[in-house]
């Protein structure tokens, strides 16, 4: 019986890598196969995970940008507000330094009025004569510049400079020149 079992043994050994062979030979064929389906099953999952973090970010980016419209349409809005409040501020700064050029201007008229009667006195009456001619015109000046708008003004000094750019330049300097000695005196 041993040498039975021994030949069993031998046999089913035998056949078993005979088996293994005819195995062997089919499993390449089904791997092969299985392969393909779990490759085309994960490409078919990362193509639908792609898709979907796609659509994520169409949302997301519509959402930012969204909120980037938002931002930009309240960012403007909040411009205009100041560059309004400033204009308006402006116009007010410009309406009250017409007023007070107006008033310097009249002011410095009487003073040159009140003056002509010690310079007949002093100088002569030709130079007495000038002084009222003088007040005169400052009062002049003073009215028209009173009866003008801002905007007219503006308008007339664009006009001036346009048409003697030489002489706006000389008087912006000495004007200059002139304020600078105002806030140096004043310190």
């Amino acid at each position: 019986m041993a040498e039975t079992s021994k030949t069993r043994t031998r046999k089913t050994a035998a056949k078993k890598p005979a088996a293994n062979k005819s195995n062997k030979a089919k499993a390449p064929e089904s791997n092969t196969a299985e392969a393909k389906s779990r490759f085309n099953a994960a490409l078919d999952e990362a193509k639908a995970g792609a898709a979907a973090l796609k659509a994520e970010a169409g949302d997301r980016a519509g959402a930012y940008r969204e909120q980037a419209r938002e931002k930009g349409t309240d960012l403007v809005s909040e411009a205009k507000n100041y560059g309004n409040e400033a204009k308006a501020k402006a116009s007010d700064l410009a309406v009250e330094g017409k007023t007070r050029a107006s008033d310097a201007l009249s002011s410095f008229g009487k003073i040159v009025a009140d003056a002509a009667p010690q310079i007949d006195e002093k100088v002569g009456e030709q130079y007495g004569d000038y002084a009222r001619k003088a007040s005169r015109s400052l009062q002049e000046a003073s009215a028209k510049l009173e009866a003008k708008s801002v905007d007219e003004i503006g308008d007339d000094a664009r006009e001036f400079v346009r048409k003697s750019p030489g002489t706006a330049l000389g008087i912006a300097a000495i004007a200059g020149f002139i304020i600078a000695r105002l806030f140096r005196g004043n310190k």
